[in-house]
């Protein structure tokens, strides 16, 4: 059931209705009351829409889709979602599910604290704190990266790298969703956008600002480190792989020698010894002998490769 509650300066009071957004009955009956189309509610159901920014001049109606950390790991990695906020005639619209309830407890929390600051810096402290909430998340899979490159130094087993793959797909996430929150804060000092704000709500959406450009910084800098890692792992790989190649092309081509000595001595030709009891030792002479001659061959040649 949708949550209504007032809040603000006396003179610029707005509403915020935090909604389910399971509950279509709801949805469709604060969209009728308020003026919002269908299109712009189903935004706030669809996890897969991308982070941005839009302003319908017809009807004074701004949609932002920002992208915030989903906090339970899906597939072993960590991944963002798409929160929808909708402001239209001083009315803040939120949609709450399971895996965004911990931003709206961040923001009941902090409306209570200061229940007299106005729309615009409410908004953009609580987009201050989503932003925030990912750097906990950020320093603990530094953190399980480092753990992992120990182990990978120690032993290269198909667990570790899967770890890995792990991490490199979680930090892919949030860089992503970093970037686009970065570039959405943005688009507020548009002037259409910008004029709406005073000197507070401008001071909080630069603090908004430099804290989407940290996390921007911190998440580039993990990738970096992960892609970097995972390059290096990559090269040990191929190299050991080459190097086992190699080893069982060496041997191949030694076993080669009494294969042909022995064969030699299987046809029915007049060679040295054939009579002889002792022919089997001549045999394994000639083999290890040839073997020995082979493998110093192999072995320079190797050695200038």
């Amino acid at each position: 059931m949708a949550k209504v509650k007032e809040y603000g300066p006396v003179d610029e009071r707005f509403t915020w209705i935090n909604l389910p957004v399971d509950d279509l009955d709801d949805l469709l009956d604060i969209g009728n009351r308020y003026g919002i189309s269908e299109e712009m509610l189903a935004y706030a159901s669809d996890k897969n829409e991308r982070a941005r920014l839009e302003y319908d001049d017809d009807t004074d109606t701004l949609l932002i889709i920002f992208n915030i950390a989903n906090k339970k790991k899906v597939n072993y990695h960590y991944e963002t979602l798409p929160m929808t906020f909708i402001i239209r005639n001083r009315v803040l619209l939120t949609f709450a599910h399971e895996d965004n309830d911990y931003v709206i407890q961040l923001m009941k929390h902090y409306v209570h604290r200061y229940p007299e600051e106005g729309l615009y810096k409410f908004l953009f402290s609580s987009l201050f704190l989503i932003v925030k909430e990912y750097f906990p998340l950020v320093e603990e899979m530094d953190r399980e990266r480092n753990l992992l490159t120990k182990e990978l130094r120690t032993r290269t087993t198909r667990k570790n790298l899967f770890n890995l793959s792990d991490l490199e797909t979680g930090i892919a996430y949030f860089r992503t969703g970093a970037r686009q929150n970065e570039i959405l804060l943005e688009q507020f000092r548009s002037p259409s956008l910008f004029k709406r704000l005073d000197g507070i709500d401008i001071e909080e959406l630069d603090d908004a600002v430099i804290e989407a450009k940290q996390l921007v910084e911190m998440t580039e800098l993990s990738w970096q480190i992960l892609d970097r890692l995972s390059d290096t792992y990559n090269n040990v790989l191929n190299n050991n792989l080459n190097e086992t190649m190699r080893i069982l092309t060496v041997l191949s081509i030694l076993l080669t020698v009494p294969t042909i000595v022995t064969g030699f001595y299987g046809m029915n030709m007049d060679l040295p010894f054939v009579q002889s009891r002792f022919a089997w030792v001549f045999a394994l002479v000639i083999s290890a002998l040839g073997w020995w001659i082979l493998a110093r061959i192999l072995k320079r040649f190797f050695d200038k490769h």
